[in-house]
């Protein structure tokens, strides 16, 4: 062991000091020094590794050396302070602090940490009692040993909420799922309830405001600002009126069939038909028409509104801007090539119990309660072939297109008839559209850039207060990049909705059925494309990595 007295702190207690003679005390080690440091008024200093590895590099080389006989000196442990670490998140949004206990320094004390806390230029959701608390682990520490604690969390902006329009009053369609209880407790399938009316005043829609959300902060004091929610216009077509005292409200003005518009809520005159043939003539009316018996083969029926029919529709074509609603069957047949007898457009939904045979294009949902055979359709959303108990809905023959998803509880047939299935086909205009968001954005903040560069370049304000041209040049320019950035975030708010809709469009548009897909079922989803060479039971069928998939997990 080396001699003690080779080693003591220096005058002003900063440092352990080593003194040898490389020829008289050598050679030496680093656990000979460092055992010299283990005393007590040493064993709570920094050793120095780098000058202690030196010392016996030194001392050991000159041993037997003439210049061995010289008194080497080397600082071989110091005493340093507590320390203080932090470390902010790349958002911004917490700070971790550690603390190192002292070498037989300093301790860190409260000021020292809201010295370091300004350094840092962290003043925002600072918690007082985790820094307390590593202040109180610190004591119990060993030299060198530290404690580490999130000490600030900065609060995320709240999103505004989006405005929701919510429908006071039920729809012709809607009563084709909800068919009359008898006084006996059973259901009458054949009954349908009475036609859907309003009186004057009747609550037709409620607006709820889309809300501007709660602003934000990090931890450095950056307020963080809300993406307000996306608003709603709220419309009264003809025949309805929003109340005065409360915008968010529309009521009837008249009565009549309510019919749901894009933007709100109209109230049509009903034209009352028993059977649309001959002998009543082709009709176009403003407003919506109920036929309460049939439409017969080669007539058109033509309207503004809605069309509901509770008989039958046969060979004969419908056009409607609302909804078309059949509570029966609609029945069409083959004629030469791909053209079928019965046609029916609407700009809102198409509900029915059974069709054949025919052609229906919507820009609303599809419903057909029961059974949907050898006929075409498309429309711009669902199309649903089922009862409202997933019970009953063959799918059979035809083609079927759906931008959004098909369910079904039997898709196809035992006999293998072929059926065409195509939904999701609109990938690519939804990611161009996406892209054109992306590229308006980017326009819209080189514009604001641009108007802030301007104004960072205007002279003081004492310079030009006075001058009446160059004030209104001055609130000209801040009110544009008001503009740009309301729009702005109005455009950022439709860009998340599309790119959301581009993560999961082939998860949210697919084909499920309930029961059974026969063979011969031939189902496009995208550009994947398979033909089903035999009978899958109950499954959701979707397109990963551009390839069909049979998921069978819903099994019940």
């Amino acid at each position: 062991m080396l001699d003690p007295g080779l080693i003591e702190l220096s005058n002003d207690g900063k440092f352990a000091e080593l003194r040898l003679i490389p020829n008289t005390h050598g050679p030496v080690s680093v656990e000979g020094i460092n055992e010299l440091l283990s005393f007590p008024e040493l064993s709570r200093l920094f050793p120095r590794t780098n000058v202690i590895d030196k010392a016996v590099i030194q001392v050991n080389k000159l041993i037997g050396q003439d210049d061995g006989q010289y008194e080497l000196f080397f600082e071989v442990a110091e005493r340093r302070d507590g320390e203080i670490e932090i470390a902010i998140a790349e958002d911004n949004m917490s700070a971790e602090m550690t603390l190192v206990a002292p070498w037989g320094g300093n301790e860190t004390t409260l000021p020292d940490i809201l010295k370091a806390l300004k350094a840092n230029n962290i003043s925002m959701g600072l918690s007082k009692l985790k820094i307390q608390s590593l202040l109180k682990q610190l004591t119990s520490l060993q030299p060198g040993e530290s404690c580490t604690n999130v000490i600030a969390h900065g609060k995320p902006a709240i999103n505004g909420d989006n405005a929701i329009i919510e429908r006071k009053v039920p729809l012709a369609r809607e009563r084709l799922l909800q068919p009359q209880e008898r006084e006996d407790g059973t259901v009458d399938m054949r009954n349908l309830g009475d036609v859907i009316m309003v009186k004057p005043n009747d609550t037709l829609m409620i607006k709820k405001p889309a809300t501007e959300g709660t602003s934000g902060y990090d931890v450095r004091g950056q307020k963080l600002e809300p993406i307000p929610g996306k608003d709603i216009t709220l419309t009264a077509g003809n025949g309805a009126h929003l109340l005065e005292s409360d915008a968010n409200v529309l009521v009837a003005s008249v009565a009549g069939q309510p019919v749901e518009t894009k933007t709100g809520m109209q109230v049509d005159d009903v034209l009352e038909i028993k059977d649309v043939d001959i002998g009543y003539g082709n009709v176009d009316f403003k407003g919506s028409i109920l036929v309460t018996g049939d439409v017969h083969e080669g007539m058109v029926v033509k309207t503004t509104g809605d069309i509901t029919v509770m008989g039958f529709v046969d060979s004969a074509h419908l056009i409607a801007n609302g909804d078309i609603t059949v509570s029966k069957g609609v029945i069409g047949r083959q004629l030469k090539e791909d053209q079928l007898s019965t046609k029916l457009h609407a700009k809102g939904q198409i509900s029915a119990q059974f069709v054949q045979y025919s052609e229906l294009e919507a820009e609303g949902e599809i419903l057909v309660t029961k059974q949907l055979l050898h006929s075409h359709t498309s429309t711009t959303q669902t199309l649903t072939v089922s009862d409202a108990n997933g019970r009953r809905g063959d799918l059979v023959g035809g083609i079927a297109k759906s931008d959004k998803g098909v369910k079904a509880v039997i898709i196809g047939a035992t006999a293998g008839t072929k059926t065409e299935i195509y939904c999701a086909m609109k990938y690519g205009e939804l990611k161009e559209s996406l892209k054109q968001f992306d590229q308006s954005i980017k326009q819209m903040v080189v514009a604001k850039l641009n108007i802030e560069s301007s104004l960072n370049k205007l002279p003081p304000k004492a310079q030009w207060q006075d001058d009446e041209l160059m004030v209104e040049q001055v609130k000209g320019m801040l009110e544009e990049k008001r503009r740009i950035t309301a729009e702005c975030s109005k455009e950022e708010i439709e860009y998340n909705l599309a790119h959301q809709e581009v993560e999961d469009y082939y998860q949210q548009y697919r084909i499920e059925a309930c029961k059974h897909i026969f063979a011969n079922v031939e189902l496009h989803i995208g550009p994947a494309f398979n033909r089903t060479q035999r009978e899958h039971g109950p499954c959701i069928v979707t397109n990963v990595n551009q390839e069909i998939n049979f998921d069978y997990s819903s099994r019940k």
